[in-house]
């Protein structure tokens, strides 16, 4: 395996890293269970590179059901808690600093079982506008089941 090709054609370097201090509001708080969506680097701040965000929520049950993505991969880092997520086999039940990544078209599911908060880091590459698919999570309910079809269709997840 080799570097990929240059992405930086310059020859000094350039200022342009971002900072976002801790403290910042979450972009996304779901009205149904307050869980809290911070858009750390979305697939247009990086150029398509990737996509990270932390995932903060309560102590009630939460999460997708098992799923796969045709284009993303998808990665998830324990912060604090622990979240129960499916590798396609069975359930681990991962804790802070545990790491699970799930190749595209790896089947997998996330949800707190727990009882208590958990916070987590998700990354998906490439960088797909993976905000639309989290605001419209908000508003599924609300959608004929031809429109959720549509949606879930247009951001890649494909249910089981």
């Amino acid at each position: 395996m080799t570097y990929p090709p240059p992405l930086y054609h310059g020859d000094k370097g350039e200022v342009s890293a971002t900072y976002r201090p801790d403290g910042t509001a979450p972009e996304l708080v779901y009205p149904t269970n307050g869980t809290r969506v911070h858009y750390l680097s979305t697939g247009a701040s990086t150029n398509g590179l990737f996509g990270l965000y932390r995932w903060e929520c309560g102590p009630g049950v939460t999460g997708p059901d098992p799923h796969f993505h045709h284009s993303l991969a998808e990665s998830f880092y324990i912060l604090n808690g622990v979240m129960s997520i499916y590798n396609g086999e069975r359930w681990i039940e991962a804790s802070p600093g545990d790491y699970v990544h799930v190749p595209p078209g790896g089947i997998h599911a996330f949800k707190n079982r727990s009882g208590a908060p958990v916070s987590m880091l998700l990354h998906f590459s490439p960088g797909a506008p993976r905000e639309g698919y989290f605001e419209g999570l908000a508003h599924v309910n609300e959608m004929s089941d031809e429109e959720k079809a549509a949606f879930y269709l247009e951001h890649d997840n494909i249910w089981l």
